[in-house]
């Protein structure tokens, strides 16, 4: 079982590889390639790399999946007897990323499945 923690947008996943994850909206197009270089910690069938913060040579590659808009988060503000009200609404722009693998010194350690594979296997 091979992982790995990442930050992206200010906020920290645990990512393995075969599996998307939604992360804040990255400036990259639909089905092009990312790589993420701040891994903080790796793991690897009980071989572990952790960063001081980040792990030196350790890079996560990923697909951009596609981007859309969170859920709605309603902010609602009054001063009681006063008739100050506001409502305000917010949706976040997504991204989601397919992880494809997690390399350390330029060695692919972890690799996941690939998007063609998987409705093959199903089919049958």
């Amino acid at each position: 079982m091979t992982y790995a923690i990442i930050e992206t947008g200010g906020k920290q996943f645990r990512v393995e590889p075969g599996r998307f994850y939604d992360v804040e909206r990255l400036a990259v197009d639909v089905d092009g390639a990312v790589t993420i270089d701040r891994v903080l910690f790796v793991e690897n069938d009980g071989d572990i790399s952790i960063g001081q913060p980040t792990v030196s040579g350790a890079t996560v590659e990923a697909t951009v999946l596609r981007h859309f808009r969170g859920k709605k988060v309603l902010v609602y503000k009054m001063k009681p007897k006063k008739k100050t009200r506001k409502k305000r609404g917010h949706r976040q722009e997504i991204t989601r990323l397919m992880i494809n693998s997690i390399s350390l010194n330029g060695e692919v350690v972890a690799r996941g499945e690939s998007a063609q594979a998987v409705p093959a296997a199903a089919a049958e």
